[in-house]
């Protein structure tokens, strides 16, 4: 099968020969934005990978609130779906698109002989793996030992790094969910960043102007 994107070029370090199987069991999905890939609870039936957009990983409580974790590029697969794939388990994680996203399906019957098979699969997973964990101890670092107004300058750097832009398209409310804190804090601080011409406050949006804390 012929993809009008070019898995060369996305993953360039896979074997002409896992391309071609990519190219030949993958099956292409899109989503819109807003939709959710993987709900917590949910067993995983394939791997996916990024092909196009962004998704973002959230841990969510027993009461439904979520707390946002890290993001997912073009050329990322998920750690966890990767796992939960392998030992057929339930997904302790939800993600949900942050933008139009393409994704390339893999049948779970492949994960395992391509471990074997396949040296670029074997390190992509295990890079995979790596590079989630180093996410995952940032977030833990700024939960367990950051103020929230630290959190919130951290939660901001890193959304800038991933738009790659200063015009965040955030509302208060969006973080104040996805930091599991309330608006009025999120508001509050936001409010103090201003004051000290970090940040610049618009409607739908945070515009980033300088975030290095004293």
């Amino acid at each position: 099968m012929a993809y009008p994107i070019s898995l060369q070029q996305i993953f360039p370090s896979f074997e002409p020969a896992l391309l071609e199987e990519l190219n030949r069991i993958g099956e292409i999905r899109t989503f819109a934005e807003g939709e959710t890939l993987m709900r917590t609870g949910q067993y995983i039936r394939s791997t996916m990978l990024l092909l196009e957009g962004r998704v973002k990983i959230f841990r969510e409580d027993g009461e439904g609130s979520e707390f946002f974790m890290y993001y997912l590029q073009p050329g990322n697969a998920c750690a966890l779906s990767l796992i939960c794939a392998i030992k057929q388990e339930t997904s302790q994680l939800m993600a949900r698109t942050d933008a139009p996203t393409t994704v390339l399906a893999i049948p779970l019957a492949q994960m395992d002989q391509w471990m074997m098979q396949y040296r670029s699969w074997y390190h992509f997973v295990l890079g995979t793996y790596r590079d989630r964990f180093e996410d995952l101890l940032q977030v833990i670092d700024h939960i367990a030992f950051r103020n929230m107004d630290e959190r919130l300058v951290f939660y901001l750097k890193r959304h800038q790094q991933q738009l790659q832009t200063n015009i965040l398209p955030l509302t208060h409310n969006d973080i104040a969910q996805e930091l599991n804190s309330s608006r009025e804090v999120i508001t509050r601080l936001l409010k103090k960043l201003s004051e000290k011409g970090m940040v610049k406050l618009h409607r739908q949006a945070i515009e980033v102007v300088n975030l290095a804390l004293d």
